[in-house]
């Protein structure tokens, strides 16, 4: 039995959670599938699979043989496609994970002009700002916000451009509840929270205790709607300059007390698997990317915020 299509079909079991589909993927019956996971197996000495009626799930040793098969064969399929040459012409599919805001707002404009340079290549993106796992989830490239750094060791992170978070609120809830001059003056406002912040985006109302936290009661867990609440007088919240960089710059929003609580840097990453060969399609969406955000204003810098701030 063929060990390298062995390693294939079990791949594809595991990527599609069950024998018949892979076997459909691989034009085999699914108990020829079955064989060869039985082959696989046997060659390694150990259980890669727990079958139940139900499912098909890896063991702890199947997933990381799997990962580790996954990044050969892809590696094995490039070395095949470049045929020696010195690189590889972009094809086949590309699935992007992006920020929902920042897709929304920046990548979907840069998506539709790379397709469009690119027609051997197929986009398929995904907008969530839920942290999706690129290689479980079959995902090539992800583009993260990172307000901590990206500290995984089997990713790569190319930074792509630096947004600010601030506090915030629109002129119309300052006029009919007036503006902070001080963080203590916060508890006497309504903030609205984002329901993905984590502890460090909300430190500047803890403090150790010392400072007030502002009173509010409602939690949003989308940033758009977040940033529809606070334009609508609903309170003040602490938003990134990716989502509401034109609010500052038309005035639809004011950044608040950003001496007491400076805007805080939040990069974006264009996400990636360690490799030491990326793939053509991986390496120029990347570079793409790069290239559409180097030196451009998407939003006010740190100097146009602190203009921009009530006084």
């Amino acid at each position: 039995m063929d060990t390298l299509v062995s390693m294939k079909v079990f791949r594809q079991v595991v990527e599609a959670g069950s024998f018949v589909a892979a076997a459909e993927r691989m034009s085999m019956s699914a108990a020829m599938a079955s064989k060869h996971v039985a082959h696989l197996e046997q060659q390694l000495g150990a259980r890669l699979l727990n079958r139940t009626t139900r499912r098909v799930a890896p063991t702890e040793a199947g997933r990381e043989y799997y990962e580790r098969l996954a990044q050969a064969l892809n590696e094995l399929d490039e070395a095949g496609e470049a045929v020696g040459a010195e690189s590889v012409v972009p094809r086949g599919r590309l699935r992007v994970s992006s920020l929902t805001a920042f897709g929304l707002r920046h990548v979907m404009g840069a998506v539709a002009d790379y397709a469009a340079g690119h027609r051997e290549v197929t986009v398929d993106i995904t907008l969530s700002d839920r942290v999706v796992e690129l290689i479980d989830e079959g995902f090539d490239v992800a583009i993260r916000a990172a307000p901590s750094g990206l500290k995984s060791s089997s990713l790569i992170a190319r930074p792509l451009a630096t947004a600010h978070i601030v506090l915030c609120a629109s002129p119309g809830y300052l006029r009919r509840h007036g503006v902070p001059k001080t963080v203590a003056d916060l508890a006497h406002h309504s903030f609205v929270q984002y329901a993905g912040a984590s502890a460090q985006e909300l430190a500047p109302f803890a403090d150790g205790g010392a400072r007030p936290k502002p009173g509010g009661n409602l939690i949003v867990n989308h940033l758009e709607a977040l940033r529809v609440v606070v334009l609508q007088g609903g309170g003040l919240s602490m938003l990134g300059t990716e989502v509401i960089g034109d609010d500052i710059a038309e005035g639809r929003l004011v950044p608040l007390l950003v001496n007491a609580l400076p805007p805080r840097e939040l990069p974006i990453y264009a996400v990636y698997a360690s490799r030491r060969h990326l793939s053509a399609k991986v390496r120029s969406f990347v570079d793409f990317l790069a290239q559409r955000f180097a030196d451009r204003g998407l939003w006010p810098g740190v100097e146009a915020i602190r203009a921009a701030a009530a006084s």
